[in-house]
Order: C-alpha cells, then structure tokens, then sequence
C-alpha cells in the first residue's frame, strides 16, 4: 500500500462557458474501473442531450487502470487532456467526465484540448483535492493509573488517536503513520515501563491534516 496519495474528497462539477459550448466538468472518487465506468454512465444518462460526454479516469496504487474517451470528438482532443489533468496533478483513484453543449462556434482541435482541460481542472476543483496518508492501528490497554500521562504524552507527541474505550481498562485507539508504528510501539512500551498491553491493527488511510 501507498504511504500517501492524491486524490479527491468527494463528487464535485463545475462549468465553464467557451464561445457559447457550456463545458461542465464532473469528478468523483472512485476504487475500481467498475466504479469508475458507472459514474461515466450516470452522467451520460443525466446529459442525454449533450453533444460529448468525454471522459477519463486514472485508478492503482501504480496507475494500471486508465482509460480516456473522446466521445465523438476528434481523436486526443477531449479524453487525453482530461486524462491529462489527472496525471498533472498527481491524483489517483480519480474518474473525470466532461459534459459539452455546443454553442455554435467551432473551437478547433487546440480550443478543444484548452476547453476540455479547463472543464477537467474546474470539476476537480470543486471535488476537493486531498492527500490520504496510510496510518496503522494500535490499541493501547492500560489500566486507569496511566490514562492520564498516556493522554497527556500522546497529545504532546501529535498522535492522531481513533477513540477510547472505558471499560475495567482503558483501551486507546492510536494511529501512528504506517512507517512509525514500530517507533511508537517502543516508545509506548518505555512510556508505561512494559504495563501496557499493546495490540496491532489495520492499517487504514486518513486524510492529511484532518
């Protein structure tokens, strides 16, 4: 697994007006091609009338799933920028339609490729961009002695913590980064003098700063 990634929150569109073509731009997360292909279907369902609905999406934690559509415009004009976009800005798991009417006016195979990246640039926009950082659980079981200088270390350490349960202990949900979870786990161990029961978990993504 990654230890962190681009991507987008969540559904976000935008539009942008070129020469009278309505260009509105659509993006969404998604996790497989599958995933991917059925929000490029609802979004040709909702704009049936539309004269494209290019499309592109980028999916992997090594890019292996892309695919880029131009959807009737001339070839490498729509789908490869849009494609583009995502590549530029580093995304992954990522689908993007573009949704044209066209209003009248050529715009050419450059206007096209400026219009269709610009309409992919405003729908990401308004999606959120946002960085996941892979973290690994660790619950820390203590008795009640400790709760209070384990609390107090972990908020001056900057640990971002899951939860805590009350029962006969206490049993908090840490959630170090991924590449220091060994550190932690040591650094708990010095911490309580070993009277910790400490216990591994999944590891789990979180949105950067959040």
């Amino acid at each position: 697994m990654l230890q962190r990634y681009s991507t987008i929150r969540g559904s976000g569109s935008a539009e942008v007006v070129i020469k009278k073509s309505r260009f509105i731009g659509y993006a969404k997360p998604v996790e497989t091609e599958e995933e991917a292909v059925a929000f490029i279907d609802e979004i040709k369902r909702l704009h049936k009338q539309a004269t494209h609905n290019c499309s592109a999406y980028l999916i992997g934690e090594h890019d292996q799933f892309q695919k880029a559509s131009d959807d009737g415009e001339p070839s490498g004009t729509a789908g490869k920028p849009i494609l583009e976009v995502i590549k530029n800005k580093g995304l992954k798991n990522v689908a993007v339609v573009v949704t044209r009417y066209f209003g009248g006016i050529m715009l050419g195979a450059g206007g096209l490729v400026r219009a269709y990246t610009d309409g992919a640039v405003a729908g990401i926009e308004a999606a959120d961009e946002i960085v996941r950082v892979l973290h690994r659980e660790v619950f820390v079981d203590v008795d009640y002695t400790w709760y209070g200088k384990l609390e107090n270390e972990l908020h001056g350490r900057g640990t971002r913590v899951g939860g805590t349960e009350f029962t006969d202990r206490v049993i908090v949900t840490c959630l170090p980064e991924e590449p220091e979870a060994a550190a932690f786990i040591a650094w708990i161990t010095d911490l309580t003098q070993g009277q910790a029961v400490i216990t591994e978990g999944d590891s789990v993504y979180y949105i950067e700063g959040e």
